[in-house]
């Protein structure tokens, strides 16, 4: 499946994955067929620096990503999620304290207000921003603001930005030279572990193990695996922050079966459904139409994907009212995350079979 999954040396960094035209954006939605097909694509080169040891996507072009309020990423929906967000929400208000909390590319608020909610002392910044809460600002977090904040949150951030420590060194700057800092990231080792090449996006240029995350901070108060492994949550000093250096001597590498495709030969009539219109499963549809197994159907809870196409494929996003009742009795809906498998099942019912994309 993939053009290279075999280390090489090129100059100063060691090329582990590539794939070509993925969509730049896996979580804008188009209102046409046509329109999600010729959505702007860009290629996938995953190094690890020598240097620092840090993995991120080589032919990543910043000029194609501009975040509007056709992104939609908001996953507030599922309960699985929200048991997770509530989780987080303990960590800082316990690490970080109610008060004086600044949540940067906050998206569409869901956290924010639930920290609000909670009795917390929080504002927002994010462009994709789409409603009317005064605690949110449709804009970028920068030191024109001239606020300092006891505490920052940035929730699947730092995986977006081109240069994750010049970022960072721009927030510490912002924010007086340091304050409390909340990361919240994917976690490689978790996609390595599972061989999930639906979890490598475009819009995702960097990609952090724990051990990553702690070469850039000298202080690190609180580190943990969460979302059934798939995030790390740091709690850290941003006046710790360091520039990050490789210290282990083993190169990484990739499993030799990570670009497995998951689906087998598709039987004559067979109908292949997928539940999950977001970003595993624009990747997830591309990838299986180009290994010959095209998907026929995308199911997603979210109204706002609802009728409208995935980049990529151009497939049409069903809500399950309507794309249950036209599947063939005991066919087979894959689910893109296993973490939503259980309440997914319970929603789509007994005459369908849900079973987890990792499953074999």
């Amino acid at each position: 499946m993939s053009e290279s999954t075999t280390p090489d040396r090129e100059g100063e960094q060691q090329v582990l994955y590539r794939q070509r035209d993925f969509p730049v954006f896996q979580n804008r939605m188009y209102a046409t067929a046509a329109d999600a097909i010729a959505c702007p694509r860009g290629d996938i080169e995953l190094v690890e620096d020598e240097l620092t040891g840090l993995v991120h996507n080589a032919a990543f072009d910043p000029a194609l990503v501009i975040y509007d309020r056709e992104y939609q990423n908001e996953q507030g929906l599922s309960l699985a999620f929200r048991d997770h967000l509530r989780a987080v929400a303990e960590i800082v208000e316990s690490r970080l304290g109610p008060a004086g909390l600044i949540e940067i590319g906050c998206g569409k608020g869901f956290f924010l207000e639930m920290l609000a909610a909670r009795g917390s002392e929080v504002a927002g910044f994010d462009p994709s921003y789409e409603g009317d809460n005064p605690l949110i600002n449709r804009r970028y977090f920068s030191d024109a603001e001239n606020i300092r904040a006891d505490g920052l949150i940035m929730r699947h951030v730092l995986e977006h930005v081109r240069d994750p420590y010049a970022f960072l060194q721009t927030i510490q700057q912002a924010n007086g030279g340091g304050g409390l800092l909340y990361i919240e990231v994917p976690c490689f080792d978790w996609i390595l572990d599972q061989r999930a090449w639906f979890d490598v996006f475009y819009e995702h240029v960097n990609y952090f193990r724990l051990t990553d995350l702690k070469a850039m901070f000298g202080t690190v108060l609180h580190a943990e695996r969460l979302f059934g492994g798939q995030y790390l949550g740091v709690v850290v000093d941003l006046a710790s922050l360091r520039p990050p250096r490789k210290t282990a001597d083993e190169r990484l590498a990739l499993p030799a079966d990570f670009g497995r495709i998951l689906l087998g030969p598709k039987q004559h009539g067979a109908v292949t459904a997928i539940w999950g219109g977001a970003s595993k499963g624009v990747i997830f549809s591309l990838l299986s139409q180009r290994a010959g197994h095209p998907i026929d159907v995308v199911i997603d809870i979210n109204p706002a994907k609802q009728g409208r196409y995935l980049p990529g494929t151009g497939l049409r996003v069903q809500s399950p009212a309507e794309a249950l009742p036209s599947l063939p009795n005991s066919s087979v809906v894959y689910v893109m995350n296993p973490m939503y498998l259980a309440e997914i099942s319970a929603l789509a019912g007994p005459r369908v079979c849900c079973v987890g994309v990792h499953e074999p």
